[in-house]
């Protein structure tokens, strides 16, 4: 049965008053299939209840991609807050965790986001959590070969650039989704802004705020791991995230 039809001029009527059953016409065939009304509702039964069964063998991933995202940006952006806060020499403390939990974890969420046929939330968890590992990789790897290069902080600046860009565009669809994610993509894009603006002008002040910014979405990030943990073990929305219909 490849589809259920009711304008097919040849079977005006489906279902017959006085014999109670459901025609089923054959895609492309002038054959159909005659069952009982009963039958034919428990047959809609055990497609709905299979569907249902196939989602709930996989958990929702967001909880996963929330969490690596809010520890390692709350990392990075302490040390982007100042150095009143933490000596930056520190900071390499960083780099595993944007590697394997801000990364591998968040590339992973996004990966079942995409079996959950979630668009947004595969493109930003398998998203970000390229950003993680590209940006361990070019903390690690690509700039202490820069270091010998006047104006080093533009190459940061710009590679922060495109991900603004990125999360604006992410910023958009958010709009239309939750509360929640609307405001925790509008603080980011706001983070991203302030620390390519600071690295591409050179401008300590700008990259501090922007450290804050980065402390703000992280915390933000949290409720919302915090929503789905808490609310899937209650199960009752005891964090709302304010869904929008």
């Amino acid at each position: 049965m490849s589809h259920l039809s009711t304008s097919s001029p040849e079977t005006e009527s489906f279902i017959s008053q006085s014999n109670k059953t459901t025609v089923i016409p054959i895609n492309d065939s002038n054959n159909s299939i005659i069952i009982s009304d009963e039958k034919f509702e428990r047959l809609l039964d055990r497609i709905k209840n299979s569907n249902e069964t196939t989602k709930s063998q996989i958990a929702n991933p967001g909880a996963l991609g929330l969490a690596g995202f809010a520890l390692t940006t709350f990392i990075l952006s302490v040390f982007n807050a100042g150095e009143y806060l933490i000596n930056i020499k520190l900071e390499p403390v960083v780099l595993p965790v944007a590697l394997f939990y801000g990364g591998l974890a968040q590339l992973l969420a996004g990966m079942w986001e995409f079996k959950l046929n979630n668009i947004f939330g595969a493109t930003a968890f398998t998203s970000y959590g390229a950003f993680w590992m590209s940006f361990a990789g070019y903390v690690h790897i690509i700039l202490p070969k820069l270091k010998h290069i006047a104006n080093i902080k533009k190459a940061t600046g710009l590679f922060l650039l495109a991900w603004f860009i990125f999360t604006l565009i992410m910023n958009i669809a958010a709009s239309k989704i939750s509360k929640f994610l609307f405001t925790l993509f509008t603080i980011l894009t706001i983070t991203f802004l302030l620390l390519a603006i600071g690295n591409l002008s050179n401008s300590s002040l700008i990259i501090n705020i922007g450290g804050w910014c980065g402390i703000i979405t992280a915390f933000i990030a949290w409720y919302g791991c915090a929503a789905i943990v808490i609310n899937s073990a209650f199960k009752k929305s005891l964090l709302p995230l304010g869904l929008y219909a």
